[in-house]
């Protein structure tokens, strides 16, 4: 049970190390491109915002690799 339960907080960080780099690159990219007032930015950037506090949290409690 505890195995198991370790393997999917494994996936569930990788998962949101990936998304966090993901939405960082496509910010980067609608920021080259002037589009830093766009509603799309705006989510990106909210997303971007809620990985950070998740790896930030993760970070606090020495869950990170």
């Amino acid at each position: 049970m505890d195995e198991k339960r370790l393997e999917s907080f494994e996936k569930m960080l990788d998962a949101v190390e990936a998304e966090y780099q993901s939405v960082s690159a496509k910010l980067e990219e609608l920021k080259d491109a002037g589009r830093t007032k766009s509603a799309t930015y705006r989510q990106l950037f909210s997303r971007k915002l809620m990985y950070q506090n998740m790896l930030s949290l993760y970070q606090i409690y020495g869950l990170t690799k």
